[in-house]
C-alpha cells in the first residue's frame, strides 16, 4: 500500500501545488486540471500523443532503475540517449546495410551499444576510481551532449541541412514503421517488452538476484563471492543500452535523423518516471504513460490557456521534489502516529490515594 499511496499522493499533491502557481496568471486551477487530462487521455488522438512520448521514457527511466538495483543513483541517461541517436544515424551511413528488418535492427543495436559503453563508463569509475557515480554520469552527459552537437554540427552534417544541422536522413527501409491503424510507432512495443524483460531478469535469474543482493546488502555479496564490481558495470551497461536503444528509436521511428531536436529531456525526465516507480521495471511502465500524458498536454494549456509549452517541467519538477520527500514517510508508523495525535491530554497530575 506504501508503495502506491505515497506516490500517487504525491503526485495529487503535486497537481495541487501546480493548480496554486498558475492562478497567479490568472488561470483557473480546475481548468488546468481538466486540460492536462483532457491533452494526456482525452481522445484517440491524445493517447496516441501520449504513448508516442511514453516509449522513450519508459525505456530512459531503466537507465536508472536498473543500476539503482545494484545500489546505484546514476543520472546520465541523457547522454546515452543523444549518443545512442547518433551511432544509429553514424552506422546507417558509414556501412552498407539492407533497407529491410535486419537493418532496422542493426541500427537500433548499435545505438544500444553506444549507450551501454557510455553508462559503464560511470559505473567503472566508480568500481576502480572511487568516483561518485552520480556526479560522474551527470558530467559525462554534459559531455555526450556536447560531443553531439560537435558532431551534427560538424563532421556528419548532411549539407542539405541548413539552418538545423543534422545528420543525412535514414533511408525509408531503416525506418521504424507505425501500429496499424494509429499513429504510435512500435518503439512503444520495444518499450514495452524491454521492460518486461528487464523485470524478469532481476526477478527470476540468477544474475539479477546477484544484482540485486549487490544493492541490498553490498557486505553480504562481498562475503559470498559475489563478483560485485562486474555486477555493477553489467548492471550500468545493460541501462545505458536502454537509453541508447531509446535514442535510437527517436531517430529512426521519429525524426528520420540525428539533430538538436533530440536532445529532449527525456533522460532527465526518466529520473522522475524511476522514482516514482520505487525502480521496478514494470512499475516504470504506466508511471511513463502518465508522464508521457502531462508532456502531451503542454500544447493543449498552451493553445487553450496561454501558458507555456514548457509549464508541465515546472509540475514535474515539483513532483520529483515530492515524491523524493515522500520517501522520508515510508517507515512512518501510522497507527503510533494517529494516535499520539488523538490522545486526550491529562489536566493534571493522577490524585494519589489517601494515607491509612
Amino acid at each position: 500500500m506504501r508503495n502506491v499511496l505515497l506516490p500517487v499522493g504525491a503526485i495529487a499533491v503535486a497537481l495541487l501545488l501546480f493548480g496554486f502557481i498558475v492562478s497567479f496568471a490568472g488561470v483557473s486551477p480546475v481548468e488546468v486540471w481538466v486540460l492536462l487530462f483532457k491533452g494526456a487521455f482525452g481522445d484517440w488522438y491524445s493517447w496516441q500523443n501520449t504513448l508516442q512520448r511514453a516509449a522513450p521514457l519508459m525505456l530512459a527511466a531503466l537507465c536508472v532503475a536498473i543500476p539503482a538495483r545494484a545500489g546505484l543513483v546514476v543520472i546520465g541517461g541523457e547522454g546515452a540517449l543523444v549518443l545512442g541517436g547518433l551511432a544509429c544515424a553514424a552506422l546507417a551511413h558509414a556501412v552498407p546495410l539492407p533497407s529491410s528488418l535486419p537493418g532496422t535492427v542493426a541500427i537500433c543495436m548499435a545505438g544500444a551499444l553506444a549507450g551501454g559503453l557510455w553508462v559503464a563508463l560511470a559505473g567503472w569509475l566508480r568500481q576502480y576510481r572511487g568516483i561518485n557515480e552520480t556526479i560522474s554520469s551527470l558530467l559525462l552527459a554534459y559531455v555526450a551532449i556536447g560531443l553531439f552537437k560537435h558532431l551534427v554540427e560538424g563532421p556528419l552534417r548532411d549539407p542539405a541541412s541548413l539552418n538545423k544541422p543534422s545528420t543525412p536522413a535514414l533511408d525509408e527501409g531503416l525506418l521504424i514503421g507505425t501500429i496499424a491503424g494509429s499513429d504510435v510507432h512500435w518503439g512503444l512495443v520495444i518499450g514495452v517488452v524491454v521492460c518486461v524483460v528487464a523485470g524478469l531478469w532481476l526477478r527470476l535469474t540468477p544474475s539479477g538476484f546477484a544484482v540485486r543482493v549487490v544493492g541490498g546488502n553490498p557486505r553480504a555479496a562481498q562475503l559470498v563471492g559475489l563478483p560485485a564490481t562486474r555486477l555493477v558495470v553489467l548492471a550500468c551497461a545493460l541501462g545505458g543500452a536502454a537509453a541508447g536503444l531509446a535514442g535510437a528509436i527517436e531517430v529512426a521511428a521519429v525524426h528520420t535523423s540525428a539533430n538538436a531536436a533530440l536532445i529532449a529531456g527525456y533522460g532527465y525526465a526518466g529520473i522522475l518516471v524511476s522514482f516514482m516507480a520505487r525502480h521496478h521495471p514494470l512499475a516504470v511502465i504506466p508511471v511513463a504513460i502518465l508522464f508521457g500524458g502531462f508532456g502531451a498536454a503542454g500544447s493543449l494549456l498552451q493553445r487553450r490557456l496561454g501558458l507555456p509549452d514548457a509549464s508541465v517541467l515546472l509540475l514535474q519538477g515539483i513532483a520529483f521534489v515530492l515524491i523524493l520527500a515522500s520517501e522520508a514517510l515510508r517507515d512512518t508508523d501510522w497507527k503510533a502516529w494517529f494516535a499520539k495525535l488523538t490522545r486526550v491530554p491529562s489536566d493534571g497530575p493522577a490524585p494519589q490515594g489517601e494515607k491509612a
